[in-house]
């Protein structure tokens, strides 16, 4: 899409000018998605996390972004999971698109544990196994395995932006890998 400011009109997309009013005034939905590599029997071995540059400084984060207009939950989901894991990553979707957990990010530090100082938005959060190859795209720079318990250490959950280490600790106690 060139940069005129005006979307493609089939996309659900807004404009950035679009997308910055709309910032202004509404919580916005997102999906977020941690991935994971399952056993046999569905036990997870080891968690994904997405390393980034942002302003000169590595982040680590997770598979995470917006709900287009008329798009399901699934679909944009599936959509996140493809643009930061790559095409051959094969996520196993849940059969119900029920979250682990909803995370409510605010503009502003002590809303709650998450923050975007971006806009406020509610995210449904979704532990999804990965069955495939890993190719980081889109602004990502690598992804990374780890035990569930490198994972949660205080090490990795504290490089990640925005509160998400949290979201990632819940994660994994919603598998039963974390008390």
């Amino acid at each position: 899409m060139a940069s005129t400011g005006t979307p493609d009109p089939n996309s659900g997309w807004l404009s950035d000018e679009e997308l910055a009013e709309t910032r202004r005034r509404l919580p916005l939905l997102y999906v977020e998605a941690v991935p994971v590599r399952v056993d046999g029997l569905g036990r997870v071995t080891e968690v994904g996390t997405l390393l980034r540059a942002n302003d000169g400084e590595f982040t680590r984060t997770l598979v995470s972004g917006r709900v287009m207009y008329g798009e399901t939950l699934r679909d944009a989901l599936f959509r996140h999971l493809e643009k930061d894991l790559g095409p051959m990553a094969f996520p196993l979707l849940p059969a119900s698109p029920l979250p682990f957990s909803v995370a409510e990010y605010f503009p502003w530090p002590g809303e709650s544990q998450f923050m975007d100082a971006r806009q406020h938005a509610v995210s449904l959060a979704y532990v999804v196994p990965i069955t495939g190859t890993c190719e980081p795209r889109q602004d990502a720079l690598e992804v990374t395995w780890m035990r569930p318990s490198e994972a949660a250490a205080e090490s990795v959950t504290s490089d990640m932006e925005g509160g998400r280490g949290a979201l990632l600790r819940a994660a994994l106690a919603s598998v039963g890998v974390l008390p």
